[in-house]
């Protein structure tokens, strides 16, 4: 189903939600006499702040929703993105405070830490586990327990012309061929799929060997200034906090495959010539729909973006999306991935109203949350219409979450800053070094020093002689 036809099929929806719409957007001043105009009969009221406009109308209709079945009634609070846990805390102690909340999952130790973080689980006794991604459980959780829902997610992926491939997967099979070519479409795929690169490597030899059209520009281009874009090539060798992102006991950032990694990302600067002063998210995908390029790295939003300029007309090439290329053989990558989660305020007097709310968000509303929201939810099982965004899953399965550590916070900035450094000719070796020693003193609170790490050689190249 279109993007266009699935927003029309939830209009209904929308009516309904639209007399809630007002309070949803309004921010958090809400009279009673409002409540009482909206919402009929002596119902307990529960309070859900969040800060992404672009939930409103989503969770106004979840809200129409679930007020029709259950005997509660729920305010959804538009607010400020600016210090809003402390916000979140500050009206706890006030006696005014949210009864849950939408936060990106990398505040929940803060958020635990301040006792605004409640552990949660189903009331219908559903396993966690076959109702989540567990990327998203991992993200959701602090010292073992679950202190959230996973709601949504993010992580970034290979986006990829498939227009380009199925061509060149159109003519490797004629050139194989032995009598008057004919290919069915399986065939084809087939052939796309062998062709596809599944690493580094894979992309540099598919560039050399690409006959490519006259209006394609490159064959990889990414946005190399933005730490999401990147951080997949380090992905599976820099260990912060283990795969639940919390246990400072588990930080591993200057490791010899890491140094690694990031030579082989210096190198392409050479091997595809990105300017960085010229990197720009927005803009590559832009070339992308326009056919610049074969292959880029994207989030998930550039669904939403391409087959809406399909519907005008503004894109003309079939798209798909595979996983992020490993380095190589034998060196894995893994995306990063951010998850926003709901939480049930430790504060609040209505625990159970408020976790059976976010529960029925989070796993049994979220058929329509990627068309009305263009977020892609964290729950097994839900249908996308587009199995590009399934693909994408895929990979948040696979991804790493951001820590949680607080003491930590700043290691995405000064990473991004190593990776620009790299980028540009810096030794990589040596600024790892740094990086790890910058972040341990933080979590140990004294000066930190690595001991250097030795790289072995790389192998000379054989030399062949013709002979005289």
């Amino acid at each position: 189903m279109s993007l266009k036809k699935r927003l029309t099929a939830i209009g209904i929806i929308a009516i309904a939600a639209a007399a809630v719409f007002g309070i949803a957007g309004s921010g958090r001043q809400i009279s009673e006499k409002q409540e009482e105009t909206i919402f009929a009969g002596e119902k307990e009221t529960i309070y859900l702040w969040y800060t992404d406009e672009a939930l409103t109308s989503y969770l106004s209709s979840a809200a129409v929703t679930y007020n029709e079945t259950h005997d509660v009634r729920v305010v959804p609070v538009l607010e400020s993105g600016l210090e809003y846990l402390e916000k979140i805390n500050q009206a706890s102690l006030e006696n005014s405070a949210p009864d849950l909340y939408i936060i990106s999952h990398e505040s929940l130790e803060k958020a635990s830490l301040a006792g605004l973080a409640s552990e949660v689980m189903p009331k219908d006794g559903a396993a966690m586990e076959e109702v989540y991604i567990g990327t998203g459980l991992q993200a959701a959780s602090y010292k073992d327990k679950f202190v959230g829902y996973p709601f949504y997610f993010e992580t970034s992926s290979l986006l990829y012309n498939k227009t380009y491939l199925k061509d060149m997967a159109r003519a490797s099979l004629e050139a194989e061929a032995e009598q008057e070519p004919a290919f069915t479409e399986e065939q084809v795929e087939a052939k796309v799929q062998e062709l596809l690169p599944r690493t580094i490597l894979d992309i540099e030899t598919f560039a050399d060997n690409y006959d490519a059209p006259q209006q394609v520009e490159g064959v990889f281009k990414w946005d190399v200034t933005d730490i999401f874009y990147n951080y997949f090539f380090v992905g599976n060798s820099i260990k912060m906090g283990g795969e639940a992102g919390w246990d400072t006991s588990q930080i591993d950032i200057y490791n010899l495959d890491a140094i690694a990694s990031l030579r082989v990302y210096q190198d392409l600067n050479q091997f595809f010539s990105i300017d960085t002063s010229e990197s720009d998210y927005e803009a590559i995908l832009d070339e992308f729909m326009a056919g610049k390029m074969v292959f880029t790295m994207a989030t998930t939003d550039a669904v939403f973006k391409l087959e809406q300029a399909k519907e005008d007309s503004l894109f003309g090439y079939d798209y798909d999306i595979a996983l992020a290329p490993d380095i190589d053989e034998s060196r894995k990558t893994r995306s990063l991935s951010v998850t926003s989660c709901v939480v049930v305020n430790g504060y609040s007097e209505k625990k159970e109203d408020a976790n059976d709310f976010a529960y029925f968000l989070t796993a049994e509303y979220n058929d329509i949350l990627y068309a009305r929201t263009g977020k892609v939810s964290a729950a097994k099982g839900v249908d996308y219409g587009y199995e590009a965004l399934d693909k994408f899953a895929q990979e948040y399965e696979q991804s790493i979450s951001m820590p949680k550590m607080i003491e930590t916070s700043n290691f995405w900035v000064k990473l991004e800053v190593v990776f620009s450094q790299v980028w540009n000719g810096a030794d990589a070796n040596e600024k790892l070094k740094e990086l790890s020693e910058q972040i341990m003193s933080q979590v140990t609170g004294t000066a930190y020093q690595e001991e250097y790490l030795e790289e072995p050689e790389a192998p000379e190249e054989e030399t062949e002689y013709l002979d005289e």
